[in-house]
This record gives C-alpha cells, structure tokens and sequence, in this order.
C-alpha cells in the first residue's frame, strides 16, 4: 500500500489530473427540534466541563525568556509584537500542517540525527541552547535548523497573513531536513519517501490555494543540502537521500535550501546556513558590527576543519589548504582531528576568525559550509577555491560581484593553481579594509534574527528570503 502511494505521487500524471478535494456537509434538513437538541446537549456538556476543549495553536504559546527555558523544551512557540509595515511588501500564509510534518518529529529528537544528539539543537524553535557567555543574543545553534529557524521567525513576522485569499504567498512548513537525516538509514527507498508524500498529498490534495497557481506561489525551506532530496531513480550512488526535490508537485514549488543544486535545481535557491547570532534589536546588531571593525587581526589568514580521506578533488583542496596554512606562520590551523571540541565551541571558532583578515572556505562533504557564514559574522574575508561553495548558490543574499567581499583561488584538478599566501598578501591593506567593511555590511542578511525580534530596524534572512521570492514569483505574475 505504501509503495503504491509513493509511486502516484513521484508520478507527474497523477499532479496534473489531480482535482481539490470538496467535502460536502451533507444533504437534506436537520428539524428544529434536533437543532435545540443537540445544541442544549454541547451546552450542557461546557457547563459542567466534560467537554475537552482541543490545545491552542501551538504558535499562540508565549515564548518563555530563553534564559530559563529548558533544554528539552523545543515545542516552544512564538508570540511577538511586530511592526506594523511589511518591509517585504508581500502577504505570506502558513499552512497548518499536522505535527507529523514539522514539530511531531521533535518528539523523537535524540534519533534525527545517527551523528549527534539533536534534543539540545532543537530547543527553542531551532536555535539551540543559550551562550550566555557571549550575551543574550548568542545561541548553540546546529548548521541543520534553517527550516525551524525560518518557521518561528515567521509566524510572528509582519509579513504573515491568516487570510489564504489575501496571501502572495504560501509556506509550507515542512521540517524535511530533519525527517531525511532521522532516515538516511532505511534501506527502503519507499519508507524513506512516505512522509514527504504524505506532505504533498495533504497540500495537493486538500488546498484550494494550490490550485490558483499549481503551487507556484508556494515555497518551502530546507536545513540540508539538495543532495538529500534528489535520490535517482536509475540505480546509482544511494546516499540515504529521499525523491522529494524530484516529485512533480514540489518542482512548481519554490525551495530554500541551504545548498542547492547548481546545473538543475532552477527551483532551488539558497539559503544561509544559520551561525550562533540572533539579535533582538537593531541596537545588538550595531553594536556587534562596530566590535567586528574595531578587532585586531595579528593572523593573515586561517582554517578550521579537519583533513578529508580519498582521492577525491574536495578532499585534496581541503587537505592542500591546510597544508599550506600549517606551513605558514601568518595562518592560524585549528585542526578539529585533534581538537574537535574546538571546533564545535561557537566561543572558539569566533576567537579564531575574528583574529584572522581572510578564512580559508574549503569545500566539505558537498560544496558549501556552515563556516562561510561564521565567516561573514566574524568580519573576515572568505578565500573559495570552487564557484559552487557560495558564488552560484547565495545570489539573493550577497553581492554579485564576489569581488567585493570574498577571495577564489581557483583549483586546477586536485591542486590549487596559485599560493594561497602569496595570492593574500597581494591585496593592499586599503584593499582589504574596504572589503572587510563589505562583508561586516552583509552580516544582517545572512543572519536569522531572533523569533520573539520586534522592531528589528533591518533586514535578516527571512527578510531578504521574502522579499527575493516576491519578485521571483509575484512580479512575473506566474
């Protein structure tokens, strides 16, 4: 049954036949007399308090001050005070999934990830334990919860409407980055696919809304990369990934995701991997700009990670980078084999880059890195050796001309073609100062402000994602 399922809807037929589902309330008339009787019945039953009223919306819960709020509570929901303009100038709408798509797979937080306990990282809605330390807007946040991140920040967004008729747009808050990884180990291709079939079913299905455009006003965000989503069907390399990127139905869509696919994905756009910074207020914004202009940097350059095995092109650029940097007194190496508590201390990796003028961006498992981004916040200059590591998949959030605020050196093969040193102490002091003030100028787009954020004074990623897709898809009236 459940193979059959998911072979209807990977099947692009079955989309465009489908017709919205109308529900009829019923035929003939209901007597007065059973009227007043069914209604003296429910009355009877609030008086006396049998009847059990259903929870509120989960978004209609208070947030908690994060300072108190424990580790475990990640179902946690957002109530805030937005301004009154939408800077944006589109209407958006939230669909109300059943838990099962987004905070239902919370309940079972310890097995989202084979790699690491993600009950900590999912707390309060994605942003992950509090840094008090480094102050109130500092968070232990996982590369991996854009999607929530995007979804608390949302639902209190000035933006969002409650009325589907006045909407541009429509969110789909589907957490499928955190359901693939809970499922990259299921041999079945079927298991692995159900819930997100599950999900197109319901929105395809059900939604009138999804009929006036066929999704293309619809969106939906992502917390891993393309890859993840694109399983094929020819047999090859099988990376635990499920089909959803390839169903008929989410290709009308448009989908955020933090790595897109560079030659095909033409409905994918990227998204910013979220860092450990989530400002209230402008004024915590500002403040955090000024402190990045004034730093000292004794270090030309820097890298943290760890070494790659294989002989694979990504593995040799990385391995090759740190070899270069280890053999220079002008870089700082934090080699996380060694010290990879290190590397997952946000306290550390900041002490690092912002000590650094550039940090070395070396492609990981797949092309691009949480580390750009921890880069940007630190007001150090990024070096890429490969285009798809940020120059083809952030272009709603960072300039086109890479120039500006980043450095390639590019990779012939398994070799990097210049000296990395060499290439850096080229740029002029002037030079690197002017580009400094650029990257540190990015830091409010390419950061997810704080959910419970009033009156930011700026534009975060979701501000910048919203108003993107505005113009891609409202402006060209598809």
């Amino acid at each position: 049954m459940l193979t059959k399922k998911h072979n209807k809807f990977l099947d692009g037929k079955h989309f465009h036949n489908l017709k919205s589902t109308v529900i009829n309330y019923g035929h003939g008339s209901i007597t007065l007399s059973l009227s007043l009787f069914i209604l003296f019945c429910f009355s009877s039953l609030l008086f006396f308090g049998i009847w059990q009223q259903p929870p509120p919306p989960l978004r209609r819960m208070p947030l908690r001050p994060l300072s108190t709020t424990p580790s475990t509570n990640y179902g946690v929901a957002v109530v805030s005070t937005p301004p009154t303009e939408c800077r944006a100038g589109v209407s958006v709408y939230i669909y109300d999934l059943p838990p099962e798509f987004n905070i239902g797979l919370l309940e079972d937080c310890q097995h989202l990830n084979r790699f690491a306990n993600m009950c900590p990282y999912v707390a309060n809605r994605g942003l992950g334990q509090p840094l008090p330390s480094l102050g109130p807007a500092w968070f232990a946040t996982n590369q991996f919860t854009s999607e929530m991140l995007f979804h608390a920040r949302l639902e209190g967004h000035p933006c969002r409407t409650h009325d589907p008729a006045r909407a541009d747009l429509f969110y789909v808050p589907f957490y499928g980055g955190l359901h693939m990884s809970s499922k990259s180990r299921e041999p079945d291709p079927a298991v692995r696919d159900a819930l997100a079939v599950r999900m197109v079913e319901h929105v395809v299905g059900l939604s009138p809304w999804w009929q006036r455009r066929r999704g293309r006003d619809h969106f939906i965000t992502l917390g891993r990369t393309a890859w993840d989503f694109m399983r094929k069907s020819d047999g090859g390399l099988d990376i635990g990934a499920n089909a959803l990127l390839h169903m008929p139905a989410v290709k009308n869509m448009s989908v955020l995701v933090v790595e897109r696919q560079p030659w095909t994905g033409k409905n994918q756009h990227g998204l910013p991997y979220p860092s450990y910074f989530h400002p209230n207020t402008s004024g915590e914004m500002l403040t955090w700009q000024e402190k990045m202009r004034r730093s000292k940097r004794p270090y030309l350059f820097s890298f943290i990670g760890k070494a790659r095995k294989g002989g694979e092109a990504m593995a040799a650029i990385r391995n090759e980078m740190m070899r270069q940097c280890e053999a220079s007194p002008r870089c700082e190496l934090v080699n996380c084999a060694a010290n990879e508590s290190s590397c997952h201390d946000p306290a550390e990796v900041l002490r690092v880059m912002t000590r650094s003028e550039f940090c070395l961006q070396a492609p990981g498992d797949s092309f691009t890195r949480r580390s750009t981004f921890d880069s940007l916040l630190a007001g150090c200059i990024p070096v890429f050796s490969s285009r798809h590591t940020c120059y083809t998949q952030y272009a709603w959030f960072l300039p086109e001309d890479w120039r500006s605020y980043s450095v390639f050196i590019e990779a012939d093969g398994l070799k990097l073609t210049k000296k990395i040193e060499d290439e850096l102490m080229k740029i002029t002091p002037e030079r690197r100062e002017k580009m400094r003030s650029e990257v540190i100028g990015l830091i409010p787009r390419v950061t997810y402000a704080h959910p419970n954020g009033t009156r930011l004074g700026f534009g975060d990623a979701v501000d910048v994602a919203l108003e993107a897709l505005g113009k891609h898809i409202v402006d060209k009236s598809i």
